[in-house]
């Protein structure tokens, strides 16, 4: 195993069908061009069939095959070597895909809890809140079906089949085993009709008895006991091993069982011909159902609210050990240099998880810290104000933290104040964000997660009838108050693993448990059920509660692997596209309640950055963001212009109002919703006109998806096609009616200030991400500009061809002269290269110094003189080398559209105090101009003018002294 690696910037890529292994390897030489020092890849273990995404692992001991062969993989590996490049891998430990694809689900459909996978899987055999339990008792509900059970039944759907994996029910593309002790009833059926061809003293005949004989005294899949479950491992395949060589070997046997499989599945239209398979359904290890079903009666722990998603029990050691074996070979032969965790509040412990994780490492190895033996991120959502858990055993987050930070100082506060009451008058709504994202956590709750709430409050009722101050309390009580605090927690989760609670965790739970009581009347829930909940969370056992310390901690932590997926689907995928005030908040890890940050807002997030987490990411674009970067850029402009964006707002409103169309009592879209659409116009316009039409397609997809996830007017569960047609009609009108003439052209107008300016953030947000403490992190393909919206649009095909055709232009236009080029770039900015002019100079920077800004001091850089508050600058500083950064914010007020803000016409006497240990020369890595400092009112004084003469950005070195004479 190799060192200890950190990246100095990783470049994240999607495998998939359409780009595999061998693309990967093939775009190594460009990224290292580029700057990259890390390749920062999806997961590459085997995945459902087709995935898109590699999330949905279905194997974690086999490589995808869609994504090419362990040959192929190790090209790749040997390439990124070659350069000196280390792999970033996502890993998903926390659940694995639901399907016929993964063979330890498989198992345990086949042969339920005595599988010796079941432990593998956070199943509840013995589920005691649906309506029928007895229909799941030791049983895994598979809510799979289009259909109710019945009609899916007798119209066919299903259809009982053999092959030498042994019978199995095929639905659709799902394939499903049978429990090898329930092959009696078909074998029997079988055995019927070839005694009456042969007669039952026949040799083949008797052999069918003997193979009936050994499922008949097959032990039944509830035996617990290790040695028993091998036993009935080894008769089971034996079993299936006969039955195969019996129909292959024997033409009667074909004959007959293929007779007996035709009769099982039953003739349309006669409903009493389907019981004899509906027989052999309700004896198998899994209940099939409705997919509607899954909300209420899943007995077993999703990704969020995706049923075919099983939650994986990484807390037990054997499953840990397998599920990351090809994880650890991988790191043992340096083919994998660093890890990102996916989902880490899914966890059962989170602590644990990544202490082991690190533990599991060669312990010879030298490491960053005593604790950390491998880079390792985590994918951790933190909450405003949040910090990561110091005792973890990780480097930082995934930068979800840092996006919502940096894009935060391109917002104007006093704009967004106008945007308030511009959004109230506009939409009618009152409500404020918090009060959004508490009922959007209520609906999630209700709608996606009865089951899981109502398990929940059984285990919270089960342990109130042992305390005697808490068992009169009805369990309705109990389920009101646990919603209630759940859709109140201000974090997504706490992290609670032993008898003493943590300030830090003590406070949120406060905090909720205040906010739910004041919010519940006592008619739904009194102080009684409150101040049980209250002992129990803080595990505050006073009396009464002799040795049921560790029960009430268990229950602690399922509650708390529950409430992160309740706030992703709360908050992210339900409140994030209800308040459309500026949807360019509207992001994960951000917080529209408070999204305007000052400059020293940045500056202490930063320097809390450096002093906790120097090697995490900065990104500000993934495969989960619900807009890239440079549509959230754009978008933010209008915190600039509010009074601006009102008049074309209301403007377009009273143009468009004849395209509406009434449904039920509403004019579809309603206001919100065309606010929505109007912002993400703006936002993911192209700058090419030929890219318009495939544009306006992807458009049409995407308002679908964010009507559905608001789940105001039409959701997925419960689709409303006629409010969705009114939308869908609305949208493609607005660019092909006759009539919106007016609307285009006004919207081109603005659209395209919108856009010039946005541009002028995106490269600001470039710098800020490269030179913050932290690893720079760049997402597929946004080195250009790059207007996605939420997935799938966010993983369309990149075109790779044409930035390594850019790059390789720039590279030898620069050796004529960088201003000449920064000019050119200027003029053209439309184009894109500016953004990937300004991603490669400074990444390659950031590569050749990564003791400078992975390791250095970190120095804010205050601003004087008229244009102060439009510029955010800090300095970094290692021993003796230093580097400067400086970019335009609110920069509508700094010049006109399409006119850059360079120099003194833009800055005026307006200039950066430096230290006095700081360099007095200063170069420009864009430009190759040399920059000295002044001295005024005994200040060092670094002139904006000088700075942003010729490009609107700066990253400034010490220079040669063989430079210093260009000034």
């Amino acid at each position: 195993m190799s060192t200890f690696r950190l990246p100095s910037a990783t470049y994240r890529i999607q495998f998939h069908l359409g780009f595999r292994f061998v693309d990967a390897r093939d775009l190594v030489p460009y990224l290292h061009e580029l700057g990259v020092t890390d390749l920062y890849a999806s997961p590459r273990f085997r995945a459902r069939r087709g995935s898109s995404h590699g999330y949905d692992v279905a194997d974690p001991l086999r490589i995808n095959s869609e994504l090419g062969t362990e040959k192929e993989f190790e090209e790749l590996v040997q390439k990124l070597r070659h350069y000196r490049m280390g792999l970033l891998l996502d890993i998903v430990p926390n659940h694995m895909s639901a399907s016929s694809d993964n063979p330890w689900w498989l198992d345990v459909l086949e042969n339920g809890p005595s599988s010796k996978y079941a432990h593998y899987f956070d199943i509840d055999w013995h589920p005691a809140t649906t309506k029928a339990a007895f229909l799941q008792e030791n049983r895994v509900l598979l809510p799979i079906l289009g259909d109710l059970y019945g009609k899916v039944l007798e119209d066919q759907e299903f259809s009982l089949k053999l092959d030498e994996t042994g019978f199995f029910v095929r639905y659709y593309d799902t394939k499903l085993p049978l429990d090898p002790k329930t092959y009696s009833t078909i074998l029997e059926h079988t055995l019927a009709g070839l005694s009456e061809l042969l007669g039952s003293d026949h040799p083949t005949s008797r052999e069918l008895v003997g193979l009936l004989e050994e499922t008949e005294r097959l032990l039944p899949r509830t035996v617990a006991d290790p040695s028993e479950i091998q036993i009935r491992q080894e008769q089971k395949e034996a079993i299936k091993r006969r039955l195969w060589g019996q129909f292959l070997a024997r033409p009667e046997v074909r004959s007959s069982m293929e007779h007996t499989l035709r009769v099982f599945n039953g003739e349309k239209g006669i409903p009493e011909s389907f019981d004899l398979l509906d027989q052999i359904l309700e004896a198998q290890a899994y209940r099939l159902a409705f997919w509607k079903l899954a909300a209420e009666e899943i007995n077993y722990r999703r990704f969020f609210d995706v049923s075919d998603l099983v939650g994986v029990r990484v807390e037990d050691p054997e499953v840990f050990a397998a599920r990351h074996a090809q994880i650890f070979q991988l790191i043992r032969e340096g083919k994998v240099t660093g890890l990102r965790i996916d989902h880490i509040d899914g966890l059962h412990d989170p602590l644990d998880y990544l202490q082991r994780l690190q533990n599991s490492m060669d312990a010879s190895e030298p490491s960053l810290q005593d604790t950390a033996k491998i880079y390792v991120v985590v994918e951790k959502i933190l909450a405003d104000a949040e910090e990561l858990p110091a005792e973890w055993a990780a480097c930082g987050t995934t930068g979800y933290d840092f996006l919502s930070t940096v894009n935060g100082i391109f917002i104007d506060p006093n704009g967004l104040e106008v945007l308030d009451g511009i959004y109230r008058r506009f939409t009618g709504i009152e409500a404020s964000f918090t009060q959004v994202a508490y009922e959007g956590n209520k609906r999630v709750l209700k709608e996606l997660f009865p089951g899981e709430v109502n398990a929940l409050a059984h285990e919270l009722g089960k342990l109130a009838a042992r305390d005697r101050y808490a068992r009169d309390v009805p369990l309705s009580e109990y389920v009101q108050a646990l919603t209630e605090v759940t859709a109140c927690l201000p974090v997504y989760r706490t992290y609670i693993r032993g008898l003493q609670v943590s300030e830090r965790d003590r406070n949120y739970i406060e905090e909720a448990l205040e906010e739910a009581q004041r919010r519940t009347g006592e008619e739904r829930a009194g102080p009684a059920a409150f101040a049980f909940l209250r002992r129990v969370l803080l595990l505050d056992a006073a009396y009464d509660s002799e040795g049921r310390e560790q029960e009430w901690l268990l229950f602690v932590m399922r509650w708390q692997q529950f409430t992160g997926a309740a706030m992703a689907k709360g908050l992210e995928d339900t409140a994030l596209y209800v308040y459309n005030r500026l949807t360019s908040l509207n992001e994960v890890g951000g917080s529209p309640a408070k999204g305007a940050k000052s400059v020293m807002d940045f500056h202490r997030a930063m320097q809390y950055r450096r002093d906790r987490m120097p090697y995490t990411l900065n990104t500000t674009t993934t495969h989960d963001t619900k807009r890239s970067e440079d549509v959230r850029a754009r978008i933010d402009v209008l915190s600039e212009v509010a009074r601006v964006w009102e008049k074309h707002l209301l403007q377009w409103s009273t143009w468009n109002q004849s395209l509406k169309r009434a449904v039920g009592d509403i004019a579809a879209p309603d206001r919100n919703d065309e606010m929505l659409l109007y912002q993400t116009l703006l936002g993911a316009w192209p700058l090419a006109e030929e890219e318009v039409p495939a544009f306006l397609d992807r458009l049409k997809q995407y308002v679908i998806k964010a009507v559905r996830e608001a789940k105001v007017h039409t959701s997925w569960t419960n689709p409303n096609s006629s409010y969705e047609g009114a939308l869908l009609r609305f949208t493609e009108s607005l660019f092909l009616a006759p009539g919106c003439r007016r609307f285009r052209k006004d919207f081109l107008t603005f659209q395209k200030t919108i856009a010039y300016y946005g541009a002028l953030n995106s490269m600001a947000q470039v710098l800020l991400k490269f030179a913050a403490p932290g690893a720079p992190d760049f997402y597929q393909g946004t080195e250009l500009w790059d207007f996605s919206l939420v997935d799938p649009d966010n993983r369309r095909p990149v075109d790779f061809g044409l930035r390594q055709r850019v790059l390789e232009d720039m590279r030898r236009r620069e050796s004529a002269g960088r201003v000449q080029l920064g000019r050119s770039l200027l003029s053209s900015w439309e184009d894109g290269r500016i953004k990937l002019y300004t991603t490669y100079k400074a990444v390659n920077l950031h590569r050749v110094h990564p003791n400078l800004f992975l390791n250095g001091e970190y120095i804010p850089l205050e601003a004087v003189g008229p244009k102060k508050e439009h510029v955010c600058a800090f300095a970094r500083r290692y021993g003796r080398v230093w580097g400067l950064v400086a970019v335009p914010r609110l920069v509508t007020k700094l010049s006109p559209p399409g006119r850059p803000p360079l120099g003194a016409r833009t800055w005026r006497t307006t200039a950066l105090v430096l230290p006095n240990s700081a360099p007095k020369h200063w170069y420009n890595v864009f430009t190759d101009e040399v920059h000295i400092l002044s001295g005024a009112r005994g200040m060092r004084l670094l002139p904006l003018s000088q700075v942003f003469r010729s490009f609107p950005v700066a990253v400034l070195m010490e220079p040669p002294r063989t430079q210093r004479s260009k000034v």
